[in-house]
C-alpha cells in the first residue's frame, strides 16, 4: 500500500499564520522538512484522507491530478480536515474533466460533516460532480478493491469523529488521528485485524497528553498494547504526524527521538510503502 503524505501539521500549520514564536522563527529559516501545512493523505492514488484548505497548495507542489481522486474519507468536521469550498469547484466552468474521470467523487464523513457540506448546498449544488455517504462509527464497507472499517475517535465531545482502518490486499492501514488514546469501544474493533501500519496524532510531541489528541507518549502505549495484543508485529511501521508549533522541536529532532522507539516521522509530501 502507497501512501503520502500531503499535510502534517495541526490546525495552525506550521509556521503558524501570525506566530513569532521561537518554533514558528526557526522552521521558516530552515524551510524543508520543517515547513507543515494542514493534514491529509492519498493512499494508491486515488484514495484520499481529508479535504484541508491547504488541499490547492497541496496539488501545486506534489503535481498532482485530483481530478483521479475518486473517494474521499473524511474524520471530522473541523475546518483544517473539511474545507468544503472548494469542493465545489470540481464542476464546470471551474473544472474541465476528462470523460473518464467525470463520476462523481464518493465523499464519506459522519452526519456533522454532512450538514456543513449541505450548507453549501450539497449534491444538487455539485452539478453532479460530488456524491455524499453519511458513516458512523463501526461500519464495514466495502468501495472497489477497498475495505474500510470506521471508528470511533475521542476528540471532540459533540461530535461521532471518525478513526479509518483501510484494508487493501493483504495490507492494512489505521488512520489514527485526530484522536486522543482510543476508546476502548475502538480497541474491540483494532483487535480483530493485523494491522501493518499506524498513523498517529502527535499534536504535543514530546508533552503528556491523551485526550483529543496524543503526545508521543499516548502513542507509545498504544504502540506497545498493539503489540502485547498481536495486533500489530515486528514489521508494522509506526508514523506520527499532526504536529503543533508548539512541539517545539524541528523536524529533525523529532525524528531522532521518535526513531529510538522505532516511530516514523511524517513530513510533507513524504512516501511511505507498508
Amino acid at each position: 500500500m502507497r501512501i503520502q503524505f500531503l499535510g502534517t501539521a495541526a490546525s495552525e500549520g506550521w509556521p503558524a499564520v501570525f506566530c513569532q514564536c521561537e518554533a514558528c522563527k526557526k522552521a521558516k529559516e530552515l524551510g524543508g522538512k520543517n515547513i507543515r501545512s494542514r493534514s491529509s493523505c492519498i493512499i494508491e492514488d486515488k484514495y484520499m484522507i481529508d479535504f484541508p484548505p491547504d488541499t490547492f497548495m497541496h496539488m501545486i507542489k506534489n503535481k498532482l491530478d485530483l481530478a483521479k481522486i475518486q473517494h474521499l474519507f473524511i474524520t471530522h468536521s473541523h475546518e483544517d480536515h473539511f474545507y468544503p469550498e472548494d469542493l465545489f469547484t470540481r464542476q464546470e466552468p471551474y473544472a474541465h474533466i476528462d470523460k473518464q474521470y467525470l463520476a462523481p467523487m464518493n465523499i464519506y464523513g459522519n452526519s456533522t460533516v454532512k450538514k456543513e457540506f449541505n450548507k453549501l448546498g450539497g449534491e444538487k449544488n455539485s452539478n453532479g460532480s460530488l456524491k455524499f455517504q453519511e458513516l458512523k462509527p463501526f461500519q464495514h464497507i466495502k468501495i472497489e478493491d477497498v475495505e474500510v472499517y470506521t471508528l470511533l475517535a475521542d476528540h471532540k465531545p459533540d461530535e461521532q469523529c471518525l478513526l479509518y482502518i483501510i484494508k487493501i490486499g493483504n495490507k492494512t492501514l489505521l488512520y489514527g488521528h485526530d484522536s486522543g488514546y482510543f476508546p476502548e469501544r475502538s480497541w474491540k474493533e483494532i483487535a480483530k485485524h493485523k494491522i501493518d501500519g499506524v498513523i498517529f496524532d502527535c499534536t504535543f510531541g514530546f508533552m503528556e497528553m491523551k485526550k483529543g489528541h496524543m503526545g508521543f507518549s499516548a502513542a507509545l502505549e498504544i504502540k506497545d498494547r498493539m503489540l502485547r495484543e498481536s495486533i500489530a508485529s515486528e514489521n508494522t511501521k509506526y508514523i506520527i504526524t499532526h504536529f503543533s508549533h508548539n512541539v517545539g522541536l524541528m523536524h529533525e529532532e523529532i525524528e531522532k527521538k521518535a526513531g529510538e522507539y522505532g516511530f516514523i516521522t511524517a513530513y510533507d509530501g513524504m512516501f511511505l510503502e507498508i
